[in-house]
Order: C-alpha cells, then structure tokens, then sequence
C-alpha cells in the first residue's frame, strides 16, 4: 500500500529550507571555547608555584600550593625573603622584603602583581645587596646555592690567554682536493701549470707557490698539460676523452679537438710547427693543426694503451711509449712508424729527451733506459728505482742522490708517490695532492709567521 505524500505550498517549502539552513550554519565552530573561572585560576595558581614557590618561603609556597583547600575569601599578608644566588640573577645577595596581600587561591591579577613585585626585588638586590656573607632560606632550591664549582662564577677566574703552534716548515704547495698527475713550467720561468684527479687546471706563481688560477671544464682527471710557447695558449687533456684549448688571455676554453672514443692520458707540442700530438687509452696517437683543430695524422701501429709522447725538431720528431712493452720512433711526414723498440720487459710510462745531447730516457716499472737517436740504440740501465726520486749522473748512471719527501699531514703513507716532475726547477707533483719543490731549504724559504688571534665576529 502507497502512503500519500503530504502536499505543501511553495511558501511553505521555501520556509523550511530556510530553517535547515539556519540550523546547520547558526553556530560558529570557530568559536574559541567559554573560560572556566576555577580552571583557569587553578592554572594560574600552578604556574605561581611552580615560578616562584623557590623564591618564597616554605609556609608561603606550602599555602600557593594549587592542591590544598581553602575556604573562600581569606587571605593574609605574605613577607618573604629572597636570598642567594639565582639562575639569571647570578652572585649573592639578599633582595628587600615585599609584602604582597594577595588570596589563598590566586587570582589572575593577583598573580601578575606578585610577579611584577618579585621582579623589582630581584632588580633591588644588585643595587643593595651587601659584599659580606649571605643567609640563604632553607626553603631555597638547590640551584640557587653558590659553590666553588659552580660554572656560572667561572667568569670571574683568569682565562689562560690562547696560544697558536707554530708550523713546521715543508717544502710543500697544497690546494688540489685529488691526485696531482700532471705539471708543466711556463718558459718565462713567471707561472706554472698542474692539472689533477680534482678535474680542474690550476696557475701556480713560481717564486711565492701562490695559486693565482684555477680551470674548469674537464668532467674527469686531468691527465695532460702543456703550455704553448709562441702564443698564449695552454693546452690540457684528460679522461674525459677532451682535449681543451685555453686562451690565458680571455681565461676561457677557444677550442676542443673531438674525435677520441677513450681516456687520454698525454700530450705535447711540436717545438717549431703548430702540431698538438696526443695519445689515448684506445691505443692511439693523433696528430693536430693547433689553428684549424684539423686531424693531420692518427697513429695506430700501438697495440695497446698509449702512455706517453714526445716530440722533437729532429728526427724522428715523435717517439711514444705504450703499455704494450714496446717504444716507437714516427715519421711525421708520412705518418708511419721508422723504428720500434721492443726490449722492455714491461709497460713503458714515461719517456724524456735530454736537451742537449741526441739521446733519450724511457721509465718502466722495472728500471730505466738509455736510448740514443735516431734508431733508439740501447746504451744503459739505470736500475733500483723504487718508487722514490733518483738523481743520476747521465753518463756515468750513478745514482748520487735518492729523495723519498714525506706524505703531506693527514694523508696515507702510501700516497707518497711521485706522478711527475718539472724540468726548468725541480718541482714534483704527487700522489698526496701536493706539489714539493725540492730545491727549497728552510734557511732560503722561512715560514712567515705572524700569528693574529682575532675575535670571531657575529651574524
């Protein structure tokens, strides 16, 4: 059975819309809700006793207490007497007495005024309080008694003034944040060069060791630097597979020379034509015209990483070595190889020519090499090379001096090796991140110490 529905008139629709509507808007939620009297004097009289129940005395903190009963509307006069030494007040004293008349239970006036009372009497204590002995109140707290320990008095004791060690002296450039692979001397004898596991290229003054320079551009270690001398360029590689070239006059990258798939782990400048050669992991050596970064040649007779090169105005003016034990001899011309050495029992690293005799030097883990141009006939070994820096008489082979430099502070004593070395001044770079310049002594270079001991300033 249908229920009829009950038929109302558009008048009275309309009305009670508007009464639901009244209903759930009327009330404002964001009301705060209506204070209750005894809850908030039972908070007041808590934040009283808990503030000030110390500075007062033990009957006067006893009655403040919020959990005790008292009936309505009596009170009495309150005398205290605040002594001792407070938390933000510090040294003795005796503050004057105040006579507050205020209710057993607190109101929220009366509690304003008892703080505004206990705050000048700790204000009178300074300006009054005898230099003589103290009464302290047995119903003080424990903080406020003075002890010859107590580390807000320790102001007043004599501070031993700070003193700074004096360094020792070393030999020793630092500044680079990895492993320091590369170095070249500008010409002039004004500046030189580093390049680093850090990525970055760094100018060096050479007669103070202050940086006066720093590149970036290289995502990966530098591993090459050479520096350019009929025009103001340097020129840097790395195994990031770039070869950069940078104008020292603008500070900025001019040019790259694309075209290698590997790492590249050296380079060198022609000494009377404009030709950049540089050799790669990828077994590689590559010849470039500096001004047009045109590819001239790619040498790649080497059946394994090449490390090192070398060029030469005589012939053969390129000679490189490689890790595949063998040293080769180049025709630049023609691109191809004249002569190659294979009697290394290992990897060859390093190769040098010697600036004044037709002779040459290449490094191998197991000893060094004489070679003489220009097919790199053998004349001597120079042996019992470990790691440290030989110094050898060229002739003879003697090894007259023998140079192990301590690993910078901080670093591992086996991060003493040595990655290279300068020619024009005896500057080496190593594996400590530091650059040594051995020629230095502590009576030519003394350490300029002036100690400034200065107060730290605030933000």
């Amino acid at each position: 059975m249908v229920e009829e529905v009950q038929k109302h008139s558009i008048h009275t629709l309309v009305f009670m819309s508007l009464k639901r509507t009244h209903d759930m808007f009327v009330d404002d939620k964001g009301k705060p809700v209506p204070l209750d009297e005894e809850s908030h004097k039972r908070k007041m009289a808590i934040k009283l006793h808990n503030e000030y129940g110390p500075e007062k005395g033990p009957q006067d903190a006893a009655d403040s207490c919020p959990h005790k009963q008292y009936p309505a509307n009596q009170g009495q006069d309150v005398e205290y007497l605040v002594t001792g030494t407070h938390p933000y007040q510090p040294g003795p004293g005796v503050a004057l007495i105040a006579d507050t008349k205020m209710q057993r239970m607190p109101s929220e006036s009366a509690a304003q005024s008892l703080s505004v009372s206990l705050n000048q009497a700790r204000v009178d204590t300074n300006r009054t309080a005898p230099a003589g002995g103290e009464y302290r109140h047995p119903g003080a707290s424990d903080r406020s008694q003075p002890t010859a320990g107590n580390t807000k008095n320790s102001v007043l004791m004599a501070k031993k003034a700070p003193t700074m060690p004096k360094p020792q002296w070393h030999p020793t450039i630092s500044g680079h944040l990895g492993w320091v692979r590369c170095i070249a001397v500008e010409p002039g004898n004004q500046w030189f060069v580093t390049g680093s596991a850090d990525r970055t290229v760094n100018i060096w003054n050479l007669a103070s060791g202050k940086l006066n320079l720093s590149f970036s551009g290289h995502i990966s270690t530098v591993r090459g630097v050479i520096v350019n001398t009929r025009s103001p360029y340097l020129f840097s590689c790395g195994e990031d597979k770039q070869v950069k070239s940078w104008d020292l006059e603008y500070n900025k990258v001019i040019r790259h020379y694309p075209g290698y798939l590997s790492a590249m782990y050296g380079l060198d400048l022609h000494p009377t034509i404009d030709v950049l050669v540089t050799c790669s992991r990828d077994s590689t050596d590559r010849i470039w015209d500096v001004r047009t970064k045109a590819s001239v040649h790619t040498l790649s007779d080497h059946t394994n990483a090449v490390a090192t090169v070398r060029c030469q105005a005589a012939e053969p003016q390129i000679i490189t070595g490689s890790y595949d034990k063998t040293i080769k001899l180049w025709d630049l011309v023609a691109g191809k190889t004249r002569v190659t050495l294979t009697n290394n029992e290992k990897s060859v690293r390093a190769v040098f020519l010697h600036p004044r005799h037709y002779t040459f030097a290449s490094g191998s883990p197991d000893n060094i090499k004489q070679r003489k141009f220009p097919d790199g006939g053998f004349i001597q070994n120079l042996s019992a090379d470990n790691g440290t820096m030989h110094l050898w008489y060229w002739r003879t082979a003697y090894n007259f001096q023998q140079v192990h430099a301590a690993v910078q502070r901080g670093s591992l004593d086996s991060e003493s090796g040595i990655f290279a070395c300068s020619e024009s001044k005896l500057l080496t770079v190593e594996a400590d991140k530091t650059i040594k310049d051995e020629t230095e002594t502590e009576e030519t270079h003394p350490v300029s110490w002036k100690p400034e001991i200065t107060r730290r300033k605030g933000f």
